[in-house]
Protein backbone atom coordinates (compact mmCIF):
# COMPACT_ATOMS: atom_id res chain seq x y z
CA UNK A 1 0.00 0.00 0.00
CA UNK A 2 1.13 3.52 -0.72
CA UNK A 3 1.97 5.50 2.43
CA UNK A 4 -0.35 8.37 3.48
CA UNK A 5 2.36 10.99 2.98
CA UNK A 6 2.98 9.68 -0.55
CA UNK A 7 -0.74 9.88 -1.30
CA UNK A 8 -0.86 13.53 -0.24
CA UNK A 9 2.30 14.28 -2.22
CA UNK A 10 0.79 12.68 -5.33
CA UNK A 11 -2.42 14.73 -4.98
CA UNK A 12 -0.55 18.00 -4.50
CA UNK A 13 1.86 17.28 -7.36
CA UNK A 14 -0.86 16.41 -9.88
CA UNK A 15 -3.61 18.94 -9.12
CA UNK A 16 -4.19 22.65 -8.73
CA UNK A 17 -6.55 24.41 -6.33
CA UNK A 18 -9.19 25.93 -8.61
CA UNK A 19 -12.79 27.19 -8.39
CA UNK A 20 -15.42 24.68 -9.51
CA UNK A 21 -17.03 25.99 -12.73
CA UNK A 22 -20.67 25.74 -11.63
CA UNK A 23 -20.05 26.36 -7.92
CA UNK A 24 -17.25 28.95 -7.88
CA UNK A 25 -17.83 29.46 -4.16
CA UNK A 26 -15.98 26.15 -3.77
CA UNK A 27 -12.36 25.41 -4.66
CA UNK A 28 -11.00 21.91 -5.25
CA UNK A 29 -7.65 20.28 -5.91
CA UNK A 30 -8.37 19.17 -9.48
CA UNK A 31 -6.37 17.88 -12.42
CA UNK A 32 -5.76 20.41 -15.19
CA UNK A 33 -5.38 17.74 -17.84
CA UNK A 34 -7.76 14.84 -17.38
CA UNK A 35 -6.15 12.34 -19.69
CA UNK A 36 -2.62 13.05 -18.43
CA UNK A 37 -3.47 12.31 -14.81
CA UNK A 38 -5.61 9.32 -15.77
CA UNK A 39 -2.70 7.80 -17.71
CA UNK A 40 -0.22 8.66 -14.99
CA UNK A 41 -2.36 6.89 -12.43
CA UNK A 42 -2.72 3.82 -14.65
CA UNK A 43 0.97 3.69 -15.46
CA UNK A 44 2.37 4.42 -12.00
CA UNK A 45 -0.20 2.90 -9.69
CA UNK A 46 -1.94 0.03 -11.50
CA UNK A 47 0.56 -2.47 -10.15
CA UNK A 48 -0.72 -1.86 -6.61
CA UNK A 49 -4.36 -1.97 -7.69
CA UNK A 50 -5.40 1.65 -7.27
CA UNK A 51 -8.45 2.85 -9.22
CA UNK A 52 -8.73 5.74 -11.70
CA UNK A 53 -8.61 9.19 -10.05
CA UNK A 54 -12.30 10.08 -9.92
CA UNK A 55 -11.43 12.27 -6.93
CA UNK A 56 -9.43 14.66 -9.15
CA UNK A 57 -12.36 16.05 -11.15
CA UNK A 58 -15.57 17.99 -10.56
CA UNK A 59 -18.05 15.67 -12.28
CA UNK A 60 -21.25 17.04 -13.77
CA UNK A 61 -23.68 15.37 -11.38
CA UNK A 62 -21.71 16.53 -8.39
CA UNK A 63 -21.60 20.09 -9.65
CA UNK A 64 -25.37 20.07 -10.17
CA UNK A 65 -26.11 18.65 -6.71
CA UNK A 66 -23.64 21.02 -5.04
CA UNK A 67 -25.28 23.98 -6.82
CA UNK A 68 -28.72 22.84 -5.68
CA UNK A 69 -27.58 22.49 -2.06
CA UNK A 70 -25.93 25.92 -2.04
CA UNK A 71 -29.06 27.49 -3.54
CA UNK A 72 -31.43 25.57 -1.24
CA UNK A 73 -29.57 25.40 2.09
CA UNK A 74 -32.74 24.54 4.00
CA UNK A 75 -32.41 20.99 2.64
CA UNK A 76 -29.40 20.30 4.87
CA UNK A 77 -29.14 23.20 7.34
CA UNK A 78 -28.88 21.94 10.91
CA UNK A 79 -29.02 18.28 9.81
CA UNK A 80 -26.57 15.43 9.55
CA UNK A 81 -25.61 14.53 5.99
CA UNK A 82 -24.14 11.47 4.28
CA UNK A 83 -22.40 12.16 0.97
CA UNK A 84 -22.10 8.72 -0.62
CA UNK A 85 -19.25 8.04 -3.09
CA UNK A 86 -17.96 11.52 -2.34
CA UNK A 87 -14.94 11.57 -4.67
CA UNK A 88 -13.41 15.03 -4.34
CA UNK A 89 -15.79 15.94 -1.52
CA UNK A 90 -17.53 18.61 -3.62
CA UNK A 91 -21.08 17.79 -2.50
CA UNK A 92 -20.00 17.25 1.12
CA UNK A 93 -18.33 20.67 1.11
CA UNK A 94 -21.46 22.28 -0.34
CA UNK A 95 -23.54 20.69 2.42
CA UNK A 96 -21.18 21.93 5.11
CA UNK A 97 -21.17 25.43 3.63
CA UNK A 98 -24.98 25.34 3.55
CA UNK A 99 -25.12 24.75 7.29
CA UNK A 100 -25.18 20.99 7.77
CA UNK A 101 -24.50 20.02 11.39
CA UNK A 102 -22.01 17.39 10.31
CA UNK A 103 -21.17 15.58 7.06
CA UNK A 104 -19.88 12.06 6.54
CA UNK A 105 -18.16 11.78 3.15
CA UNK A 106 -17.68 8.15 2.14
CA UNK A 107 -15.62 6.65 -0.66
CA UNK A 108 -13.74 3.43 -1.37
CA UNK A 109 -10.78 5.07 -3.16
CA UNK A 110 -7.76 5.43 -0.84
CA UNK A 111 -6.85 8.67 -2.63
CA UNK A 112 -10.32 10.18 -2.21
CA UNK A 113 -10.11 10.25 1.59
CA UNK A 114 -7.05 12.56 1.83
CA UNK A 115 -8.33 14.54 -1.18
CA UNK A 116 -11.60 15.19 0.66
CA UNK A 117 -9.62 16.34 3.70
CA UNK A 118 -7.47 18.72 1.63
CA UNK A 119 -10.50 20.14 -0.17
CA UNK A 120 -12.53 20.54 3.01
CA UNK A 121 -9.66 22.44 4.62
CA UNK A 122 -9.25 24.66 1.56
CA UNK A 123 -12.89 25.70 1.94
CA UNK A 124 -12.78 26.22 5.70
CA UNK A 125 -15.16 23.37 6.59
CA UNK A 126 -12.77 20.60 7.66
CA UNK A 127 -14.16 20.52 11.19
CA UNK A 128 -17.63 19.55 9.90
CA UNK A 129 -16.63 16.84 7.39
CA UNK A 130 -15.50 13.34 8.31
CA UNK A 131 -14.12 11.30 5.41
CA UNK A 132 -14.49 7.52 5.75
CA UNK A 133 -13.25 4.75 3.51
CA UNK A 134 -16.09 2.24 3.68
CA UNK A 135 -18.76 0.53 1.61
CA UNK A 136 -21.92 1.93 3.21
CA UNK A 137 -24.40 0.25 0.86
CA UNK A 138 -26.85 -1.62 3.03
CA UNK A 139 -26.22 0.47 6.13
CA UNK A 140 -28.71 2.89 7.69
CA UNK A 141 -27.48 6.46 8.28
CA UNK A 142 -30.33 7.24 10.65
CA UNK A 143 -31.74 10.74 10.32
CA UNK A 144 -29.08 11.93 7.87
CA UNK A 145 -29.93 13.49 4.52
CA UNK A 146 -28.35 11.20 1.90
CA UNK A 147 -26.65 12.78 -1.11
CA UNK A 148 -25.18 10.87 -4.06
CA UNK A 149 -23.85 12.03 -7.41
CA UNK A 150 -22.49 10.39 -10.55
CA UNK A 151 -23.04 6.82 -9.36
CA UNK A 152 -25.32 5.32 -12.05
CA UNK A 153 -22.67 4.68 -14.71
CA UNK A 154 -22.38 0.88 -14.36
CA UNK A 155 -25.22 -1.65 -14.30
CA UNK A 156 -24.31 -3.76 -11.27
CA UNK A 157 -23.30 -0.82 -9.09
CA UNK A 158 -26.42 1.10 -10.09
CA UNK A 159 -28.73 -1.80 -9.23
CA UNK A 160 -27.15 -2.28 -5.82
CA UNK A 161 -27.19 1.41 -4.95
CA UNK A 162 -30.74 1.92 -6.25
CA UNK A 163 -32.05 -0.85 -4.01
CA UNK A 164 -30.29 0.64 -1.00
CA UNK A 165 -31.26 4.26 -1.60
CA UNK A 166 -34.82 3.28 -2.47
CA UNK A 167 -35.06 1.43 0.82
CA UNK A 168 -33.81 4.47 2.73
CA UNK A 169 -36.43 6.61 1.00
CA UNK A 170 -39.15 4.08 1.82
CA UNK A 171 -38.42 4.36 5.52
CA UNK A 172 -38.50 8.17 5.39
CA UNK A 173 -35.01 9.39 4.56
CA UNK A 174 -34.41 12.36 2.26
CA UNK A 175 -32.33 11.06 -0.66
CA UNK A 176 -31.08 13.44 -3.36
CA UNK A 177 -29.25 12.41 -6.54
CA UNK A 178 -27.07 14.44 -8.90
CA UNK A 179 -26.82 12.92 -12.36
CA UNK A 180 -26.10 14.05 -15.94
CA UNK A 181 -28.18 11.34 -17.61
CA UNK A 182 -26.09 8.24 -16.96
CA UNK A 183 -27.38 5.06 -18.55
CA UNK A 184 -28.58 3.38 -15.37
CA UNK A 185 -30.27 6.29 -13.59
CA UNK A 186 -33.58 4.84 -12.24
CA UNK A 187 -35.74 7.65 -13.65
CA UNK A 188 -38.96 5.74 -13.04
CA UNK A 189 -38.35 5.98 -9.30
CA UNK A 190 -37.31 9.62 -9.23
CA UNK A 191 -38.73 13.10 -9.60
CA UNK A 192 -36.68 15.95 -11.02
CA UNK A 193 -36.09 18.93 -8.73
CA UNK A 194 -33.81 21.03 -10.93
CA UNK A 195 -31.85 20.91 -14.18
CA UNK A 196 -28.61 22.75 -14.89
CA UNK A 197 -26.29 23.28 -17.85
CA UNK A 198 -22.98 22.33 -16.26
CA UNK A 199 -19.56 23.16 -17.76
CA UNK A 200 -17.39 20.04 -17.95
CA UNK A 201 -14.15 18.82 -19.49
CA UNK A 202 -14.55 17.47 -23.02
CA UNK A 203 -11.85 14.92 -22.19
CA UNK A 204 -14.15 13.44 -19.55
CA UNK A 205 -17.62 13.86 -21.03
CA UNK A 206 -17.17 14.41 -24.80
CA UNK A 207 -18.94 17.73 -24.33
CA UNK A 208 -18.27 21.16 -22.89
CA UNK A 209 -21.75 21.52 -21.36
CA UNK A 210 -23.60 18.63 -19.73
CA UNK A 211 -27.31 18.90 -18.89
CA UNK A 212 -27.45 17.57 -15.35
CA UNK A 213 -30.33 17.05 -12.98
CA UNK A 214 -31.02 16.88 -9.28
CA UNK A 215 -33.48 14.13 -8.41
CA UNK A 216 -35.40 12.86 -5.40
CA UNK A 217 -36.68 9.35 -4.81
CA UNK A 218 -40.47 9.05 -4.91
CA UNK A 219 -40.90 5.27 -5.21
Amino acid sequence: MIAPEETLAFIRANTRLLPVPYTPEIVLHVADEATVLWQKTEDELAEIGLPPPFWAFAWAGGQALARYILDNPEVVAGRRVLDFASGSGLVAIAAAMAGARGVTASDLDPFAIPAIGLNAAANGVAERITAVRADLVGTDPGDAVVLAADIFYERDIAARVTEWLGGLHARGAVVLIGDPGRAYLPRERLTNLATYEVPVSRALEDAEIKRSGVWRFVA
